[in-house]
C-alpha cells in the first residue's frame, strides 16, 4: 500500500465522498494521469518531488518506473483507497489537503516593478529557450519560423490586452493554443502564466471570466488533453503550488525568496517553466499598464 502525502482538496473530497473510476491515460517516470469517467477530467498521481497542483495527488514514491503501470489499466476508488489494476493501491487517509489560492494584486506596485526587472534579468540568463524565449543561436529553419509565429501572436495578444480590447484579444490568445514544442506546447504554457496573473484578487481582469471561458472552450479541441486540463484549471484561477510561490515571491521584498521560487518554476518540463514565467510577466506588466479597472 502506498500512502498519499498531500493532494488537491477537490481530488481528496472526490475520493472520500464519491466514486472515482476510469483508466490510466498516460504514464511518465514521476507522474501518471488518470482519465476519470465521472467528470471526464484528467487526474494526476505524482511522486514526492513534484509540487501540489489542481487535480493532483502526491504519493510517497520517488518513481513509478518499477510499477509496471500501463495506459488503459483500470482505476477505481473505494474506502479512501485508489486502486490501479492489481499493481498499486494508494491510501489517502493521511494525505494533507492542499488548495490553490492566489495572492492579491497590490495597490502599490513599487516592489512588484522592482521584482519584475530582477525576474526578467534572471530569465534572460537562465531561462530555457526554444519556446516563448527565442534561441539566439543554432536555430533550425523550422524553429525560426515557429519562434516568429509565437512572437507575432504573443505581440498581437498583448497589444489588444493593453488597449483593453478583450473581444479582439480572444482570437490572438486562441491562435497560441497548441503552438510550439513540448508535451504542453509553449503557447499553452504562456497562457497558463498569463491567466495566473489575471486571476490575482483585485487584478483588472479578474472579473472578466467570459474571456477565460472562451479560450478554455477553444483549447478543448486545439491542444492535447494534458495541456488542456492545465488551461481549464488556470481559467478559473487554479494553479500549481510552485507557480503560486513564484507570484508570492514577486509581491514580496525578498530577492532570495524570489530567485528560489523562480528556479523551481524554470525547472518545470523542458521550456515549460520559462514559458509559464514569461506568461506571468506579460500578465503582470499588462496589469500595471492598465492600472485600476477595465
Amino acid at each position: 500500500m502506498v500512502s498519499a502525502r498531500s493532494g488537491d482538496v477537490d481530488f481528496i473530497q472526490r475520493v472520500i465522498h464519491s466514486k472515482l473510476s476510469g483508466f490510466v491515460h498516460s504514464t511518465f517516470k514521476r507522474t501518471l494521469n488518470i482519465q476519470c469517467l465521472e467528470d471526464g477530467e484528467l487526474y494526476t498521481i505524482a511522486c514526492n518531488e513534484i509540487d501540489n497542483g489542481p487535480n493532483t495527488l502526491i504519493v510517497d514514491l520517488a518513481s513509478f518506473e518499477d510499477m509496471n503501470i500501463n495506459a488503459y489499466d483500470e482505476v477505481h476508488s473505494d474506502n479512501n483507497i485508489i486502486s490501479i489494476g492489481n499493481k498499486m493501491s494508494i491510501t489517502i487517509d493521511r494525505a494533507n489537503s492542499w488548495e490553490s489560492i492566489l495572492p492579491t494584486y497590490p495597490a502599490n506596485t513599487d516592489v512588484l516593478k522592482k521584482n519584475i526587472k530582477i525576474m526578467k534579468q534572471y530569465i534572460e540568463i537562465h531561462g530555457k529557450s526554444g519556446g516563448i524565449k527565442s534561441k539566439s543561436v543554432n536555430e533550425s529553419p523550422f524553429e525560426q519560423e515557429m519562434s516568429k509565429m509565437i512572437q507575432e501572436r504573443k505581440g498581437l495578444l498583448t497589444d489588444e490586452l493593453v488597449k483593453k480590447q478583450l473581444h479582439h484579444a480572444v482570437p490572438h490568445a486562441v491562435s497560441l493554443l497548441g503552438l510550439g514544442p513540448g508535451l504542453t506546447p509553449s503557447g499553452d504554457d504562456f497562457l497558463v502564466g498569463l491567466f495566473t496573473s489575471f486571476h490575482l484578487k483585485n487584478s483588472p481582469f479578474v472579473n472578466y471570466q467570459w474571456f477565460f471561458e472562451e479560450i478554455e472552450r477553444a483549447a478543448k479541441t486545439a491542444t492535447n488533453e494534458i495541456s488542456y486540463i492545465a488551461i481549464k484549471k488556470a481559467s478559473v484561477g487554479k494553479i500549481r503550488e510552485s507557480i503560486i510561490a513564484l507570484v508570492n515571491g514577486l509581491l514580496e521584498e525578498n530577492e532570495e525568496h524570489l530567485i528560489l521560487s523562480l528556479k523551481k518554476v524554470l525547472n518545470i518540463g523542458s521550456s515549460s517553466g520559462t514559458d509559464i514565467a514569461l506568461g506571468i510577466l506579460t500578465g503582470l506588466e499588462t496589469n500595471i499598464k492598465i492600472g485600476g479597472t477595465l
